[in-house]
């Protein structure tokens, strides 16, 4: 549903991206784990198809069809929908708004109470979006986006960041509803790439794949829970002395 091939993105003149290659099937929840400023979230915002973002080679296919140069709108009407790691504050637009211009059955507006009742949030309707929201309710406030949008591809970067103790399980079960969860991985229509940087989201949301993203490029896959394990044992540094004795050895 999800092929990169041997994609490299350049931002402002520098290429951040190099010859990344992932396939995330229908039904299936990868996770990217990786250092600040490894190229994470570039990764999930080139997919998006942000214009600072600049493909200097490869491609992205999504449901078939070549999405390489297509804009952002056009990637969200296939069906493709973010969660940004720190969202911005819009003054003069309601929540309320938003959430309807993203729902996807706009012939049910009554939707939009139901979702923020499910995402607790049905004091911040009528309030400017993300102004002066802790960083939980931002995050349930992305999340109440995404699902009245319902997208077949979940992008989410760092969904635990900024989140307490308290709001981080309802956090794991939205997105486990976005993602389908609840279904059998043959009936599911959606799939999910979740950007983690300390993988506490992985105590809530179960993942088939986990990678490793280093200045830029993918150096390993694996268990997602074998890969944390190993991070939170010897560290990125050592995941980096991995890769270098890995590159001697083929050289």
């Amino acid at each position: 549903m999800l092929e990169i091939k041997n994609l490299s993105v350049a931002v402002e003149g520098k290429e951040i991206l190099h010859n990344v290659n992932l396939t995330v099937n229908t039904g299936e929840t990868h996770v990217l784990f990786g250092p600040n400023g490894s190229g994470k979230t570039t990764l999930l915002m080139t997919i998006m198809g942000f214009p600072k973002y600049r493909v200097t080679k490869g491609t992205i296919a999504f449901k078939g069809t070549d999405i390489t140069h297509a804009s952002v709108d056009e990637r969200a009407r296939l069906g493709i929908g973010l969660s940004f790691q720190r969202p911005p504050v819009v003054r003069g637009v309601k929540t309320r708004d938003m959430v309807f211009a993203a729902l996807k059955e706009k012939d049910k507006p009554e939707m939009v109470d139901t979702l923020a009742k499910d995402t607790n949030l049905e004091e911040f309707l009528d309030r400017d979006i993300n102004y002066g929201f802790s960083g939980g309710e931002i995050k349930r406030s992305e999340l109440m986006q995404l699902l009245a949008q319902r997208p077949d591809l979940v992008l989410l970067d760092e969904p635990e960041s900024g989140v307490d103790l308290e709001n981080i399980a309802l956090i794991g079960r939205l997105i486990n509803e976005l993602l389908e969860k609840g279904s059998k991985i043959r009936v599911r229509s959606s799939m999910g790439l979740i950007i983690t940087h300390t993988g506490h989201i992985l105590d809530y949301v179960h993942a088939r794949n986990g990678y490793i993203m280093l200045d830029g490029s993918i150096s390993c896959m694996g268990d997602p829970h074998e890969i944390l394990a190993e991070i939170k044992e010897k560290g990125y540094e050592e995941c980096a002395r991995c890769v270098f004795r890995s590159a001697r050895y083929v050289t």
